[in-house]
């Protein structure tokens, strides 16, 4: 059977590129790889030429509507629940509206939004020793508090 083996990148409709450019690489700290003319740009997280992608599409264009097929959000993982709680002081220090914040059952999250109303997640996954065993895994929504 044919498989992928990661997943390869993401594309995001913008208003406004230059704003998208600061957001990503100032509040989340991606690395700017490239851009096509004053349209689209270009990021990594790591070795890879871009996982992420914006293309401006205008001013005037509508937000991402809740309830509507498509994407619903995507995540960016850090590697320990310590460094989960820093992204939130840092996400609340730079002005995100953060929407929420979950234990999992395998990981825990917070959800925030972009310049756009895109939603964006950064995720602690926990090792596979510490999932719930005794319910669905992946079925759990309690509040985190990072207070």
């Amino acid at each position: 059977m044919l498989r992928p083996v990661k997943l390869g990148h993401i594309v995001l409709r913008v208003r406004d590129l230059e704003r998208s450019k600061r957001f990503y690489t100032d509040v989340l700290g991606l690395r700017q790889t490239g851009q096509i003319e004053e349209r689209m740009a270009f990021f990594s997280c790591g070795q890879d030429s871009h996982d992420l992608a914006v293309i401006a599409i205008g001013p005037d264009a509508a937000p991402p509507e809740p309830g509507r097929v498509g994407l619903y959000h995507f995540a960016y993982q850090v590697a320990t629940a310590e460094e989960l709680g820093d992204w939130h002081a840092h996400l609340k220090s730079q002005a995100v509206t953060i929407i929420g914040t979950t234990d999992h059952g395998v990981a825990l999250g917070i959800y925030f939004l972009d310049p756009d109303g895109n939603e964006l997640e950064v995720t602690y996954e926990k090792p596979a020793s510490e999932w719930p065993q005794d319910v669905n895994p992946f079925a759990g929504d309690a509040p985190l508090n990072f207070e």
